[in-house]
């Protein structure tokens, strides 16, 4: 971890790297556990902001690794909620649309499907700009879930 990295908590602050990524999904797995989420959901959890940074990494910050992304733990009675906070280029997702799977494997594509994945396996995800120029992508996994 180097000096701009910081990790206290509820939030974890990492450089845009991708080599950081096991570091978020380790972080993120240990707050979901002590939150009493069953491994199942951890699992789901982890990878939901796994790629939703590899988002941020990629499109926002068009894969420079010396970017700051910041990853929030908002533990509540029923739900929590991850908070992934970039300085980057925003994004509307109204105009990403889920892709029509049977059209998508006929193609042998790879890749593309990380805000398909999120949106299916998180209760709620929202988008939104924070202070300044920060935007904000927010995760929701409800205790109740599958």
């Amino acid at each position: 971890m180097n000096r701009n990295e910081k990790k206290t908590g509820m939030r974890l602050t990492i450089n845009s790297s991708t080599d950081r990524l096991r570091e978020v999904r380790d972080f993120v797995s240990d707050r979901a556990r002590d939150a009493g989420f069953r491994d199942e959901v951890v699992h789901t959890i982890a990878l939901c902001c796994d790629e939703a940074c590899t988002n941020v990494i990629k499109h926002a910050y068009a894969n420079a690794p010396d970017r700051e992304i910041d990853i929030r733990i908002i533990p509540r009675r029923d739900e929590m909620e991850i908070v992934i906070t970039h300085d980057g280029e925003s994004f509307d997702p109204d105009t990403i649309k889920s892709p029509d799977m049977k059209e998508y494997l006929s193609h042998y594509r790879k890749g593309g499907l990380g805000l398909h994945l999120i949106r299916s396996l998180m209760d709620k995800v929202f988008y939104k700009q924070g202070n300044g120029s920060r935007y904000e992508v927010h995760l929701v996994k409800f205790h109740s879930s599958p």
